[in-house]
């Protein structure tokens, strides 16, 4: 029997070694899974969905952790933006039921009222704005559209200083802007978005080598992961792709900066395929594999969501992504979905990989509902893939 290679006992090898096993594995072609069937997509969502809202049947309820808040605040919006999401993959009655009621225990409002500068207040928008377009009663547009008039106005740039802002807000802009016509949306929009990618921290957030963004200033150069890379969280960049495709599925073709964000989803859309771990999962730590590195649903579910909506654009390669998104949706699928629909291996709430730690099947995050909305977000781009001949005009 031949001798296993003896691995160096010195303290930097193990981790080395580990690094480079999890590279090789990760570079080989993704297993041979398929892609699961319309119907038992669908059958989780609507698992997953149901648990949460049986267990808030009070849509106006606050959420009590380590101190009480409204339900409106930036977690519970991005459950909405999944549900609503689903809503339009299957339109049962109860789902847009459930989001009308939340927006009108808080009045079509925002928390910290109109004023609000947060993107975090504002996100709730993104379901009233929906909820607008479904049925156009003035009130659901009056509070959202306020707020994002008075940031328009502002010459202020500098709101958006860690990169979940993108997703919070940015898609508002873009509807606003679709919806009204007005411009100003898109380049107020615009100047947000670019001082948070080429500003904050100095060089700004997003680092062009790696196509991949720092969450914010705390994490650009000098600092380091254990392993001497770079710290690139998963949930915050998968936050980032969850933001350009949405406003690229809303902004017309030809509005203004369009192509910049197209190019800036296609860049990292090349960086996250070598990422992907060999059960499908991305690391919470992209470039660090032995900092918390483990399962985890929110990222590996807003990569899938982007990946998935490429393909359905056709902007991406179905040969070379299905695979990808074949693996990580089955493994969310088996992996993360209990038999009730609650869901595991969500990272509580943080900008880094040791926040909410430890993650695991039956941990239960501080928030449990933002991890199903990128759930369901990742299941409905994927059953729009299953049910649609693939576009063939993929640039990447």
């Amino acid at each position: 029997m031949p001798e296993l290679p003896l691995v160096p006992k010195s303290t930097r090898w193990p981790v080395l070694w580990l690094s480079l096993l999890l590279a090789l594995a990760t570079a080989l072609p993704a297993a041979a899974q398929k892609l699961p069937k319309k119907k038992a997509v669908l059958k989780k969502m609507t698992l997953a969905n149901r648990y949460f809202m049986q267990k808030w049947p009070d849509t106006g309820k606050e959420i009590v952790t380590n101190k009480t808040r409204p339900s409106h605040i930036w977690t519970r919006a991005v459950y909405y933006e999944g549900l609503m999401a689903l809503y339009g993959v299957d339109k049962q009655k109860p789902y847009y039921d459930y989001a009308v009621d939340w927006a009108q225990k808080h009045q079509w409002g925002l928390h910290r009222g109109v004023e609000t500068r947060n993107a975090d207040n504002q996100c709730a928008g993104q379901t009233y704005l929906a909820l607008y377009e479904i049925d156009p009663q003035p009130e659901r547009l009056r509070d959202i559209k306020a707020s994002i008039d008075l940031m328009v106005k502002s010459p202020q740039v500098d709101d958006w200083w860690w990169i979940d802002a993108l997703q919070m807000a940015m898609p508002i802009y873009a509807k606003l802007g679709a919806m009204t016509k007005d411009t100003a949306y898109y380049e107020k929009m615009y100047r947000l978005y670019n001082y948070s990618k080429t500003r904050h921290g100095t060089v700004g957030l997003y680092n062009p080598q790696d196509q991949l963004w720092w969450r914010d200033k705390d994490f650009v150069a000098p600092y380091k992961e254990p392993n001497g890379e770079d710290c690139y969280w998963s949930r915050g960049n998968g936050w980032v792709v969850a933001a350009l495709v949405r406003v690229l599925e809303i902004m017309p073709q030809g509005a203004p900066h369009r192509e910049e964000y197209e190019q800036m989803y296609l860049a990292m859309m090349k960086a996250l395929p070598p990422l992907q771990r060999p059960d499908g999962y991305w690391n919470v730590s992209l470039h660090d594999p032995t900092h918390f590195g483990g399962k985890e649903m929110t990222g590996t579910a807003l990569f899938t969501y982007g990946m998935a909506w490429g393909i359905n654009h056709g902007l991406l390669d179905a040969k070379q992504y299905q695979p990808l998104i074949a693996k990580a949706w089955n493994a969310m699928a088996a992996e993360c979905v209990h038999p009730n629909g609650f869901l595991g291996y969500v990272q509580g709430t943080g900008k880094e990989p040791k926040d909410g730690q430890p993650v695991s099947y039956t941990s239960k995050p501080d928030f449990e509902d933002y991890g199903l909305g990128c759930f369901l977000l990742a299941g409905t781009e994927l059953y729009k893939l299953l049910d649609a001949p693939v576009k063939s005009t993929a640039k990447n």
